[in-house]
Formats: C-alpha cells, structure tokens, sequence
C-alpha cells in the first residue's frame, strides 16, 4: 500500500449563501485546493454530497461537478453516507491512491441546505434516520440527541453547565475562522438561556443550516514532494457502522461506530489515541461531542464533560478539540463537513490556520472523526505532519 497525503485545501465561503448554487459553491473550493497544491490534472474526483435531490433538487452530482469544473470525462462519483459523506469521499480516495489506481485525487464535499423551508430541511435530514421506527413517529434528530443527552445525564452526572461547556469552547474558537458560519463568541449563560428546541438541547447547542463547500487534493507522497507544496501524511482510515434506530442500540450513552472506526484508524496508522494531539469531531449537537470523546477512548465514560467545563478540550489545553470552531460555529452543510475536518487538520499541521487560531507546541499528529445520522455512521481519519 503507498503512503497517501493531503496537499492543498480549499473551502467556500459557507453559511447562508444566497447567491451562489451548489456548483458554484463546489467549484469555489475545488479551485482553490487546485490553485494551493499546484497539481496540473485530477485522476478522479469524490463529491461527498448527503441530500441535493431534496435541497436543491439535484441528482448526479459527481458528473455535474466534474462538468463544472471544466472536466468532462473526469471520472467522478457521488458519495452518500448522510452526514459522514465528505469523510467517506476522504476514504475513497485514500483507498485509490493507496491501491495505486491513481496518482492525484480531488476528495471534495458540498451541500446547499438553505434554498428551501425549514421543514423541507427537516425532512430532508430525517431521511438519514430509520424512516419505519423513528421519524414515522415524530423523531427529529434533535429529539434523538436529546434522549442521548438525558441518557448520558442519567448515567453519569453530566450536566447543564457542560453541555453549554462544549457550545462556548466552539464558538470561542469559530470567531477566529474566516470561513465560520457564526463567528461570534457566546457565554454558558446565553447558552444556557437560549431557545429550547428538544430538552435538554437549546439552540445554541445545535449545528446550524449551512451552504458551503470543502475540497483537499489527495495524492502519493511521490507527487507530493514533486509539487514543493505543504503536505501531510494520512496514517490511517477507518469507517464502521452501527444500528440505524436508538432502541436497538445496547447503550445511548456511547457512539459504538465511532469506536470500530477510530479503533481501525489506529490501529492502520500504528498509532494509539495517546498519540493524538488534538482533533475535529462531529458536535452536530454538544452533547454529541462529549459522547465521542468517550467513544474514542480520549477519556473513560462520563468523564468527557468535566474535562470539557475544566478547559482541557480549549484551543490552549491539553488536547485541542473542534480549533475551527466545529460544526457548532463553523457550519454544518453536511456532505461538505468531513472534508472541512480534514482541512482543519491539514491547516493545523502545517501551521497555517487564520487569526491566532494555530494550536501551541506545533502538533505532529491529527485526527478527524466524522458521522451520519445518530452515528450510524462514521469516519475516522489520522494525519501527520509530513
């Protein structure tokens, strides 16, 4: 298997954006991972993409892509895994240039979530939970990630101040990233007082509806090296999944396909979650992010959420979470969001990442673990400065 890197990233603008479409807004990141890696030519192209025939009433996304960009011919190919679809497209090209079928990859992901009312949004969401035995009867996936918070409250103590804990760390964050969709700071108070959506999950604990769009070049090292550019090395991937419905699930207080995930991650890269340095996880909702962080294995169960309130997860602490701001304030166009972690991470490594936003101690190794759904889905990749 040949080593796989990252080399050149690039993102949209994201948030509500009126004026651009899904091709545009496609086309706007993967010219500018183009124009940052220096690569004359793509042996193919992966659009991570969730819902564009709901959204925007598009199919065939990975031909209208590769049309857009001026490459008709390209080979190129839709990836759909709900919200982990852009951390699939990464996987799929790792898997091609490791295999060596091809040299130079463009892993790209887009959606454009804002061009319709809020409850085609919803539906267009609730299709990635089980359609028979949850929405049917009224699910949404903020009422999903409610009856987890209460579960994880139940079960270990968690509690109001770090679910607010998570929003407040993520926001602080975003207000340094130029592409955030809400780049403001926010307190636990405001948090804490915002509008209930599901209990015990406000607003300000939920991901928002995002426009936007993220591409990275993946490529041989060979070829990397060649191109003079930044690059980083993909150590492992690792993807699993999990029953789709709740009620099946053995424990609601744990994400299982993120462990399988993580765990084949790390074991690919030789490496064990002590090796991490930091990360970007899926906090499509805070207590999600404290679950994952117990799913996997950066702390025992129940212990995520202090470490959260104590500041060991802040940009300054001893293992960085969600430096861009995460889904929370970032953004959350779900077929784009995987891609976006791992150019968080690249950005990282690299030392490149915008307006004092750089973590401290200039890390080595970085992960990105991204999810569909209520984590019946999941991606997990680990990266190294080259």
């Amino acid at each position: 298997m040949r080593d796989v890197c990252v080399v050149g990233v690039g993102m949209s603008q994201w948030g509500e954006v009126w004026r651009k479409s899904l091709r545009q807004l496609f086309v706007d990141a993967a010219l500018e991972a183009i124009n940052n890696s220096g690569v004359d030519r793509l042996d193919s192209l992966y659009v991570g993409c969730m819902s564009s025939g709901l959204f925007v009433g598009q199919e065939h996304v990975g031909a209208l892509m590769a049309d857009y960009l001026g490459m008709p011919g390209l080979p190129a190919l839709r990836v759909e895994s709900a919200c982990a679809s852009g951390g699939l497209a990464v996987r799929q090209a790792f898997i091609e240039v490791a295999c060596g079928m091809s040299e130079i990859i463009m892993a790209a992901g887009v959606e454009k979530m804002t061009d319709c009312s809020g409850s085609d949004a919803t539906f267009a969401l609730a299709t990635a939970a089980d359609q028979e035995y949850e929405v049917f009867h009224g699910a949404t996936f903020p009422g999903l990630y409610a009856m987890m918070a209460h579960a994880h409250m139940d079960e270990y103590g968690t509690t109001r101040e770090m679910l607010s804990a998570v929003s407040v760390k993520n926001h602080k964050n975003g207000a340094k990233n130029p592409a955030a969709q809400y780049p403001f700071e926010v307190t636990p108070e405001q948090v804490a007082k915002s509008v209930m959506i599901a209990d015990p999950l406000r607003i300000l604990d939920c991901s928002p509806i995002t426009d936007g769009a993220a591409a990275v070049i993946v490529t041989t090292e060979e070829v990397a090296k060649k191109l003079g550019k930044p690059y980083i090395k993909v150590l492992g991937s690792g993807a699993a999944t999990d029953y789709m419905q709740l009620a099946q699930r053995d424990d609601m207080t744990t994400i299982k396909a993120a462990t399988l995930a993580a765990g084949r991650a790390l074991k690919m890269a030789g490496k064990t979650i002590k090796d991490v340095q930091f990360a970007e996880v899926h906090d499509c909702f805070t207590i999600a992010e404290i679950v994952l962080l117990e799913s996997i294995g950066l702390y025992e169960p129940g212990k995520a959420g202090p470490a959260t309130l104590a500041g060991e997860t802040a940009l300054d602490g001893k293992f960085p979470v969600n430096s861009s701001g995460g889904l929370k304030s970032k953004g959350h166009p779900v077929g784009a969001t995987g891609v976006a972690q791992v150019v968080e991470v690249y950005k990282q490594l690299t030392g490149q990442a915008e307006n004092g936003r750089q973590i401290s101690g200039s890390p080595k190794i970085g992960m990105t673990q991204n999810m569909g759904g209520s984590g019946a889905s999941s991606v997990v990749h680990i990266m190294e400065v080259a």
